[in-house]
């Protein structure tokens, strides 16, 4: 035991200088570019990574040296930092060089996911479908799918359609299958022999793919699949009869399909008998779009549910209907995610500007754009910028930024004074729509003071290293519990802050306030919402980890504005893969995620380690 725990520690060391110069986002990263000459090739493969993360075209030529390493991990990092920093580099004569089916793997995965198409590279992707490797063979196929999904105007050749589909009934990988049925679906080919034959695969994804091409409904065992076929085949007979599916998933999905015209008699008696709120809430916006008489009748009962959640569902009926008295009181409710689901007009909009919930601000001077009177909230919207600010939390860059919209359309020609402190704002992104505001209105150049933002400092040396191997079990009131473990090799920061919130009990009581069967479900906010987390800003640790199924990102807004909220991927989302970081994988309790619903409780999230701090 105690050698297993001393190999893991030996695999995990991390030169603090380098993982602080990758936090700081650093302008020269001389530590960093030191590091790819240290003669550690642990020390060689964090460098190099860490000087992709920067994404930055100008260090290309530093790393190039690395792809002759002799260390095989070290060359993967050095094509997947070429790649983050969209960086050209010749595939075909690293494949040909290449012994390692591992390292082919990245270089074709990479050189597929470049943003501009190198020449001949379909060729080369295609002919990696007959690697003689399986890992090689995977990223042949995986860098066919970013080449195909991201230049939609690109046509595959005839050849590449073909070899692609012989892949698929070549190979006994269940993930490369669903790969090239990806791929297929993106390319738009749809052979009827394939995928038929892909309806019968023991793979739920594979299957589920099939059903996105064939537009047809499949009473498919998995509720993966039988979610995907309602969505591409609906009707409200089919509706009806999935309104008992075992999976809420779809039972939801079958309420939600019932306003596309279906018997309003049915939907009343969910609205009217259903237990379950969610399954009332959807209801009543169906309802509304159904018979609008019926849903009025009913909205004052759902405006008055002691379940937040489904008052916002009341509000979104009560717009549909032009119930304007309940919009009104809904406007006025207790909790910033119903006023906000409720605003109806810039009046309502301006009411709620006093709120410390960043995403009800947001939303409300989101509201007022094009207002004709705007130049009525004016102060208010200054009061707000400001009381805002003085609070120095990043997540309120969206609220601000929106506020400092509005201001450049509603603002005079005093308005390039009053921002001129906004300028020097510790968030770049609000200094920076300052500085733009001020150089339309003066007509001089502006340039924002801050161009970086600064982060926190990172987790200490023995705490990171105390998570080598480490696993958290997140109990759930209603789901019940499921555990994950650390990926600590790929995002050692992201993993030990995710554990000092949750030892700190940060996440105690919060929810999962975004659901998206076959996609994500995602949680971990304050405010239930997307726009209201964790005060400090998380950097991305970008990496060579796929987006599979079961696999935990943390949600941004953009680079490196990760604010604590986690996502948990429900099918493999491929297209998220360099663009999120994934920092742990749930082992076990995965049938307990799928029965996450919306608004569900984490109760509790308990850090287990092999090894002590």
């Amino acid at each position: 035991m105690w050698l297993v725990l001393l190999a893991m520690l030996l695999q995990f060391q991390l030169n603090r200088p380098m993982l602080e110069a990758e936090d700081a986002r650093a302008e020269l990263p001389d530590v960093l570019l030191a590091g790819l000459k240290n003669s550690d090739v642990r020390v060689q493969q964090q460098a190099v990574r860490a000087i992709g993360r920067l994404e930055r075209v100008s260090l290309a030529d530093a790393v190039r040296p690395l792809l002759a390493s002799p260390d095989a991990a070290v060359r993967k990092e050095t094509i997947n930092a070429l790649g983050q920093m969209n960086a050209a580099f010749d595939a075909a004569a690293l494949l040909s060089a290449e012994k390692d089916a591992s390292v082919r793997s990245v270089i074709y995965e990479t050189a597929g996911r470049l943003r501009e198409v190198p020449d001949g590279i379909e060729g080369i992707l295609a002919a990696g479908l007959k690697d003689a490797d399986s890992p090689a063979r995977y990223g042949a196929v995986k860098g066919l799918e970013s080449l195909f999904r991201t230049h939609r105007t690109l046509k595959p050749a005839a050849q590449t359609v073909a070899a692609l589909r012989q892949a698929f009934r070549d190979n006994t990988d269940s993930g490369l299958r669903e790969l090239v049925l990806l791929t297929l679906n993106a390319a738009g080919d749809a052979d009827a022999e394939l995928l038929k034959l892909a309806g019968e695969d023991p793979e739920p994804q594979v299957r589920r793919l099939s059903v996105i091409a064939l537009k047809q409904w499949k009473d498919d065992a998995s509720p993966i699949v039988r979610y995907e076929a309602l969505k591409v085949a609906p009707s409200c007979d089919r509706a009806t009869t999935l309104l008992r599916d075992p999976s809420d998933h779809v039972a939801l999905l079958a309420i939600d399909l019932l306003g596309n015209n279906c018997n309003p008699k049915v939907i009343e008696r969910i609205v009217d008998t259903e237990k379950d709120w969610r399954k009332q809430a959807h209801g009543i916006v169906a309802l509304a779009k159904v018979d609008p008489e019926a849903a009025r009748k009913r909205l004052q009962k759902m405006a008055d549910h002691p379940v937040w959640q489904a008052r916002v569902y009341a509000a979104e009926a009560a717009k549909i209907v032009k119930d304007n008295v309940t919009l009104n009181r809904l406007s006025r409710d207790n909790h910033p995610n119903v006023m906000a689901a409720a605003i109806a007009t810039p009046r309502d909009a301006l009411r709620v500007l006093d709120s410390t919930h960043y995403g009800l601000v947001r939303d409300a001077a989101r509201k007022m754009k094009d207002w004709p009177e705007g130049r009525l909230a004016v102060r208010s919207l200054f009061d707000t910028l400001d009381r805002i600010s003085r609070e120095r939390k990043a997540t309120s860059r969206d609220a601000r930024v929106e506020i400092l919209q509005r201001l450049r359309e509603f603002g005079d020609f005093r308005l390039a004074g009053d921002l001129r402190f906004y300028a020097s704002d510790f968030d770049p992104a609000v200094a920076k729509v300052a500085a733009d505001i001020m150089t339309e209105r003066t007509g001089s150049a502006v340039e924002p003071a801050t161009k970086r933002y600064t982060a926190k400092p990172i987790p200490p040396d023995p705490y990171i290293r105390g998570l080598a191997g480490a696993t958290a079990v997140i109990k759930m009131k209603e789901a019940g519990p499921f555990t994950v473990e650390f990926l600590m090799d790929e995002a050692p920061v992201t993993g030990a802050m995710f554990a000092q919130l949750s030892e700190s009990r940060y996440y105690n009581g919060l929810t999962f306030h975004r659901v998206e069967p076959n996609f994500v479900l995602q949680g971990g906010s304050p405010g239930a919402n997307e726009y209201v987390g964790y005060q400090d800003f998380m950097r991305d640790e970008l990496g060579l980890l796929s987006h599979r199924r079961g696999t935990l990102g943390i949600s941004t807004r953009g680079r490196d504005t990760g604010d604590a909220q986690i996502f948990i991927n429900l099918i493999d989302n491929f297209r998220l893969d360099h663009n999120y970081t994934v920092f742990a994988r749930i082992i076990e309790g995965m049938d307990n995620v799928d029965k996450i619903l919306e608004g569900d409780v984490i109760e509790s999230i308990e850090i287990r380690r092999k090894t002590q701090p």
